[in-house]
């Protein structure tokens, strides 16, 4: 089901019955955000970005799945840039000091790219719907915008969201606060949200690579089974 909502949500029921939407073009103008600068402690410090994923690394796949959905690729991430010069996207860092998470990369995106609309996604998710950017934004409003945030069973996923410019200064109070959290930066800003099924072999599509565990259980699943379509009421 979609469940779109004007108040914060932290759990999404999932037992809905529901109905696939059709297909969907978003007549919006969408920058892609990949957030690639987390610390990947879960990983013992091995860069998410380059672990390796079927016939490249996590971040070739990630590429693969998000790039033609948005209008241009920026990559968010810290330390030195050529690193990432082979996959031909801007590269962003924090302009805040200590690694304060996603929120600062979403800010650090809209300064640089001055962007009316952002669609951010982690670089942890090998099965990234195809057509997320379309769905996220079939439900955007241009007259009283507000983030759309994707969720999958009873999970929000609010790294997984498309993000009006209007949210900025929100964003920057939120950090200026010392209040980084994406959760509770939702908590209390209005969204909305679009939650997509499972496939048909129960992969999440927004199954997320944190731990050495979970990239080899990645590596072994079926990507076509990945749930590509949220529903709605």
């Amino acid at each position: 089901m979609v469940k779109m909502n004007d108040s914060p949500v932290a759990l999404i029921d999932n037992k809905s019955i529901c109905r696939f939407q059709p297909d969907f073009v978003s007549p919006l103008r969408v920058t892609g955000v990949v957030l690639a600068g987390g610390l990947s402690r879960r990983m013992h410090g091995r860069e998410k970005a380059f672990l390796p994923f079927g016939e490249g690394v996590l971040l070739d796949r990630t590429l693969a799945r998000f790039a033609a959905q948005v209008e241009r690729v920026v990559l968010s991430a810290n330390g030195d840039p050529s690193r990432f010069v082979r996959f031909g996207a801007q590269v962003i860092p924090d302009p805040r000091p200590g690694h304060p998470g996603p929120l600062a990369g979403v800010e650090a995106a809209f300064l640089a790219t001055g962007a009316d609309w952002l669609l951010s996604v982690p670089v942890d998710l090998p099965f990234l719907p195809m057509d997320l950017g379309a769905q996220l934004g079939a439900w955007a409003d241009r007259d009283n915008p507000q983030p759309v945030v994707a969720a999958s069973g009873s999970r929000l996923h609010p790294v997984v969201c498309l993000w009006p410019r209007v949210v900025l200064p929100w964003i920057q109070n939120a950090l200026d606060a010392g209040q980084p959290r994406l959760l509770d930066w939702f908590a209390t800003h209005p969204h909305r949200i679009v939650s997509f099924d499972r496939g048909p072999h129960g992969v999440d599509p927004f199954f997320n690579v944190n731990t050495p565990d979970a990239l080899m259980e990645a590596a072994h699943m079926d990507d076509t089974s990945a749930g590509e379509r949220p529903c709605m009421p």
